[in-house]
This record gives C-alpha cells, structure tokens and sequence, in this order.
C-alpha cells in the first residue's frame, strides 16, 4: 500500500514495533466495519455509558495519549461484550439492519424497516431499549415515527 506524502512509511502499512507497556492489559479489536458499528451504535453506547463517560473524564484531565488507555481498553472491552451479545441472540435482525444501512450509503431513514425489527429483537432478549440522546421528552423517538410519504 503506499501512502502518499509519507516517506518513511516506505510503501508499506506502519505498525508501531513498540509493544504498549506491560502494566496495561490487553484487549482485542472490535472488529467491525462502520455500517455494523453504526447500526449497534446507540446500544453500545447505552451499555457501555458508564465506561464511556470514565473514559471521557479521563481524557479531560489529560492530554497524554497515554493517561488514558486502560479507561479505553475497558470501553473497548465493553463494545467487545455488546456485540457479542447482540450476535448470540440477534445475529439474523444485526445482519439485515447493518447490510441495509451498508447498500444505503449509511443512511438510517432507509432502513426503518430493518431498524424496526433488530430494535424488536433487542428488547425482547435484553430489554434494551433504543434512545436517542437529547431527543424532545414529549416527542415519539424519530426511528418509532409513522412516515410521512409511502
């Protein structure tokens, strides 16, 4: 692969050779691509919240890349878990919802239908519940809304 503008990669990825420090633990990548990511992102985020914010406080405190990384590997732990949650139990509804958004330029107004159904799924294994962050209280979420046009 080359990389332009970048000569001491000399045409090939660059991978760091520094192993991170031993008082760290290691942890996996999640391993998704970002249509999968997008359509299990409000339920990661829901799970993971408590750990999200942890991290969030974290990287306030510091601008060290470093001061932070066991607050990130437990949020990357945490979507680890979500996931595979979500794909032992919704591994058929997870699917269609993120290969629609995937066939649809990521847009999630043209995957109701999908969303509908893995959001369904959802709450009946887990009782999650999808929740838009910041919506209007008095105001349906806007992936449970009638459409307009057919």
């Amino acid at each position: 692969m080359v990389n332009p503008g970048y000569r001491h990669f000399k045409g090939e990825d660059w991978v760091d050779p520094t192993p991170p420090p031993s008082s760290l633990p290691s942890v996996d990548e999640i391993g998704l691509t970002s249509a999968p990511l997008k359509s299990a992102s409000y339920f990661i985020g829901s799970v993971c919240q408590e750990y999200n914010e942890d991290f969030m406080l974290c990287k306030n405190e510091s601008r060290d890349p470093q001061h932070c990384l066991q607050e990130g590997r437990k949020v990357t732990r945490c979507a680890i878990s979500a996931v595979q949650k979500i794909e032992s139990k919704c591994l058929d509804e997870f699917r269609g919802h993120w290969q629609c958004l995937d066939a649809k330029n990521q847009e999630l107004g043209k995957c109701r239908e999908q969303e509908k159904a893995f959001n369904g799924c959802l709450f009946k294994a887990f009782g999650w519940n999808k929740v838009i962050p910041d919506a209007p209280a008095n105001k349906p979420q806007i992936h449970e809304r009638t459409p307009l046009t057919q």
